[in-house]
């Protein structure tokens, strides 16, 4: 069977919507994977894990993945500097679900491919990822 290579270039990020308490629903999609690499490129140059690094790639990744409203990476900081500090944890989330970057996601995608044969899933690895220098088993 071919691919018509068109099929390949369109957009198939799937959307969802994000309830935020007090506040209203939100729509969030999932990354592309070039939007993935680059989010963690950036994220990789901005310093320890758990300060600006952890900002940066907060606001990176809900920029880049916000529906509704859309929002640039000012923006967010502002969300950022006024919430509370788990409110966008849920929308974090959903991205991460959305995009197959959850530390689950692979797991859950055997499910659902076991439930349903023809689905149809990927997984984009995480952080962790790499080539860890020994020889492949096998």
């Amino acid at each position: 069977m071919s691919v018509d290579k068109e099929q390949l270039f369109r957009p198939r990020l799937a959307e969802a919507d994000v309830d935020i308490p007090g506040v209203g629903a939100v729509r969030v999609r999932a990354l592309s994977r070039a939007e993935v690499l680059l989010v963690r490129k950036a994220t990789d140059l901005a310093g320890d894990v758990d300060g600006p690094r952890a900002l940066v790639l907060e606001r990176k990744m809900i920029a880049a993945a916000m529906v509704e409203p859309t929002l640039t990476e000012a923006e967010v900081g502002r969300w950022q500097n006024a919430s509370a500090a788990g409110e966008l944890e849920p929308v974090t989330e959903a991205i991460q679900r959305l995009s197959g970057m959850l530390p689950t996601s692979a797991k859950e995608a055997y499910r659902d491919l076991e439930a349903d044969p023809e689905a149809e899933f990927r997984d984009v690895s995480g952080p962790e990822a790499g080539d860890d220098g020994r020889p492949t088993e096998g």
